[in-house]
């Protein structure tokens, strides 16, 4: 076969080819195009210091979920006392703070180690002990109770640890004008969270003092019971606070008000106002912005 035959037929066969691609692509059906796969991003995250009590109580695992999944975020949890819980703040280690100790929240932002501090829930505080009350001290007068239990010198467990509780049991035993004593032998620092010390107390069938949450949360292993509850002193009210980003750069401090704006918002007091209702018939918490 001479040259120019040859380039006539490798002329024709790529013109064929050519017609066949252009066919097979032209009959392809609408919409049948293998798609191209979207990752979905790497969440955020958002570092939450948060008093025990919320944690314990169980509050956190059924109020934090709608939000990591509507801002794919993820929330990671510090359970603290309110002290350290704020220590963390100021070190600027988390974002955001969940915490029940309005005098060391007022000194927090003070110092200018907060932004946006807002009460958005409440419970109470009750002094729980044993069922038969060897102390006699059932009624609503906490300042009365402990003067009893001091005077009586019967065993106290106390938190020791600096967190709101903590707190609260110290302006109680202000107001009775007593200061305890840990080596009295009847008044027990334990230095751990609310859930612990509850243990202790009722391992040792002594009396402490609990936010209402916990010890309805703990209830069911404990044959101690509430003895004091009512006292204006016993007042419980939660406040989250966002880290200030000036201080600390690293502070997610527009995802840290997203979630304020949630817990604050009808969604997030929805869930505070119905949570324990099923389990315990009371909830535990209340809310304070939307009621």
């Amino acid at each position: 076969m001479d040259s120019k035959k040859l380039i006539k037929l490798l002329i024709l066969s790529i013109t064929v080819l050519a017609v066949m691609v252009s066919i097979s692509g032209c009959t392809t059906p609408e919409g049948t195009a293998t798609p191209t796969a979207t990752a979905t991003p790497e969440p955020q995250t958002l570092r939450l210091a948060t008093t025990t009590s919320t944690y314990d109580s169980g509050l956190l695992s059924v109020l934090l979920p709608p939000f990591e999944e509507a801002n794919n975020v993820k929330i990671e949890i510090l359970s603290k006392g309110s002290g350290e819980a704020m220590k963390l703040g100021e070190a600027g280690d988390v974002d955001v703070l969940m915490v029940h100790s309005p005098a060391a929240e007022k000194a927090f932002m003070d110092a200018g180690y907060g932004w946006n501090r807002t009460g958005f829930m409440h419970n109470d505080f009750v002094i729980i002990g044993p069922k038969d009350d060897p102390a006699g001290i059932k009624g609503d007068n906490a300042t009365f109770a402990f003067t009893t239990l001091a005077e009586k010198k019967i065993e106290f467990i106390s938190r020791g640890d600096n967190s709101g509780t903590n707190a609260k049991e110290k302006t109680i035993w202000s107001a009775a004008g007593i200061t305890p004593d840990p080596k009295s032998g009847w008044y027990v620092e334990t230095g751990l969270g609310m859930a612990d010390t509850l243990r202790m107390a009722e391992e040792k069938q002594a009396y402490t003092l609990s936010d209402r949450s916990t010890y309805l949360a703990k209830q069911g292993n404990m044959t101690l019971a509430i003895l004091v509850e009512g006292d204006s002193l016993l007042a419980n009210p939660y406040s989250v606070i966002a880290v200030n980003q000036t201080l600390h750069p690293n502070a997610k401090y527009d995802l840290a008000k997203k979630f304020m704006d949630y817990v604050c918002g009808a969604e997030g007091q929805g869930i505070i106002k119905e949570y324990g209702k099923p389990k315990y018939g009371q909830p535990l918490f209340f809310p304070d912005i939307i009621k």
